[in-house]
């Protein structure tokens, strides 16, 4: 973890992680500040749409009884909407289940140095971003509390939407940007992460200046 480069690696199968969420010990005087998942629901909804394909299906039920109510009695009627009705229950548990899966192989760690996403289901991934790769962020604050944040980070490390979905920003292909997807409490949390990298960013740096006599004698 004391890379202060932005970088995305691979978890090996088996790891024993000596913190959870994080495949390294932090470096000395580095801390956490804050660690969370995905709240299931709200990624069923926001990134797996779940809302909208159980309107779907809802929608095709309501059109298939008016289409019969004219010509079967009304019990057959709402009979011939059952396998739509079903249908969309079916496809509505597998997106919670994939919601929930994708919850719990999801953490999300927030240090006085950095952001780490431990992200993905069948690959694992360790996503290592300091507050110096990060140039700008976003939040998108529910009604329920819930939240996205995204971060804009320079252009030096190409990351791949495909590869990082659903931890990215909805829609943003050209400059794909990570993000904290659907956490409880999200607006403590950019409050906190603001903090954090002001901090960081400005933060005097200490470089060793060798002493006149030693350059001269050189």
């Amino acid at each position: 973890m004391p890379n202060e480069d932005l970088t995305i690696e691979p978890s090996a199968d088996i790891v024993v992680e000596p913190i959870p969420g994080l495949p390294e010990y932090l470096p000395d005087g580095e801390e956490i500040l804050w660690q969370g998942r995905p709240e299931t629901w709200a990624l069923a909804r926001e990134a797996l749409n779940a809302n909208w394909i159980m309107c779907y299906f809802a929608i095709l039920a309501v059109w298939r009884v008016l289409t019969v109510i004219d010509v079967l009695p009304t019990s057959q009627a709402l009979s011939a909407a059952i396998p739509f009705v079903a249908l969309g229950l079916g496809v509505g548990a597998l997106l919670v289940l994939m919601a929930y899966v994708q919850a719990r192989c999801t953490y999300y760690t927030v240090t006085t140095a950095r952001i780490a996403m431990r992200i993905g289901a069948a690959l694992t991934l360790n996503i290592n971003l300091p507050f110096r790769e990060i140039t700008g962020a976003a939040l998108d604050l529910r009604n329920s509390g819930t939240g996205t944040i995204a971060f804009q980070t320079k252009t030096r490390t190409k990351l791949s939407y495909l590869v990082l979905w659903p931890h990215a920003r909805p829609w943003r292909f050209a400059r794909t940007e990570p993000a904290l997807r659907c956490i409880p409490d999200a607006q403590r949390v950019a409050a906190l992460i603001a903090e954090a990298a002001d901090a960081r960013i400005h933060e005097p740096q200490v470089v060793r200046v060798m002493p006149a006599e030693h350059v001269a004698a050189e």
